[in-house]
């Protein structure tokens, strides 16, 4: 890490750190305390008195889980497949691939509809994991080449002369390797699908498999919201992934930090 060395190049910093936050501090303060307002922690004992609040996390952490173990999988093997294997045009079906992160979700909802009712998906977790999955391959795949990259090519050359297969290399030398990049994978893939809003209203239909992110409907009037309720749902729906970030907070930025660089 550069450290500024004179006192008043510290004292700058800081202030311009200070300045920069202020903005996103904001809003997080006024969801905390405008949930307080009314009935106080009231609020919070009414989010959780919702019937099948303990459910809500359930189904979210099933989503999140089963996104995050097949966002894995199928990013390591990608970035392994165009970082280090000789493949035919692969550069070009890296950027077919690159081509999806143009494809916003909402753009997607009829044609993911029309799928799952045809393959009988509907009312099923797979219906919210797999577009989930396929909308995020992309970036963590356009993220991850970058840190595979990285990996010296005489490693996997070393590993071919033992006798090494491609499957062998990719889960003796790869995954090893890769473990800050998972890392800031998982925090990102569950930050995506924990938020997820639009698949889960539409794809989960029945009423035992609805996610956090729909708690606040149930604080929903037909002419009015009680918003301090549902602010209140919003901070706790939140908790989980603060929580994770706190915890994998240096690998994630350790991950992020070499796969932006090449």
């Amino acid at each position: 890490m550069f450290e500024t060395r004179s006192r008043l190049s510290r004292v700058v910093m800081q202030i311009v750190v200070t300045i920069a936050v202020i903005p996103f501090t904001i809003p997080i303060y006024t969801m905390i305390a405008r949930s307080l307002e009314g009935r106080g922690w009231g609020n919070y004992k009414a989010v959780i008195s919702v019937p099948g609040f303990a459910r809500f996390f359930l189904n979210s952490a099933i989503v999140a889980g089963g996104a995050i173990i097949l966002i894995y999988i199928t990013t390591m093997m990608a970035s392994f497949g165009f970082s280090k294997l000789r493949i035919r045009r692969k550069e070009v079906f890296f950027w077919m691939m690159m081509a999806a992160l143009t494809l916003p979700e909402v753009v997607l909802l009829a044609p993911l509809y029309a799928t799952a009712v045809k393959l009988h998906m509907m009312g099923t977790f797979w219906s919210v994991i797999l577009p989930i999955a396929a909308l995020q391959v992309p970036f963590t795949t356009l993220l991850t080449r970058s840190y595979v990259d990285g990996i010296p090519d005489q490693l996997f050359e070393a590993a071919r002369i033992d006798g090494a297969s491609t499957w062998r290399m990719f889960w003796a030398i790869l995954v090893p390797l890769a473990k800050p990049m998972a890392v800031a994978l998982v925090v990102l893939v569950l930050i995506n699908a924990w938020n997820s809003y639009l698949l889960p209203k539409i794809f989960l239909t029945a009423g035992d498999m609805g996610v956090v992110t729909l708690l606040p409907e149930y604080f929903k009037r037909q002419y009015n919201d009680d918003t301090p309720k549902v602010l209140a749902s919003a901070v706790v729906t939140a908790i989980p992934e603060v929580i994770a970030y706190i915890a994998l907070q240096k690998q994630f930025e350790r991950g992020m930090a070499a796969g932006a660089l090449k």
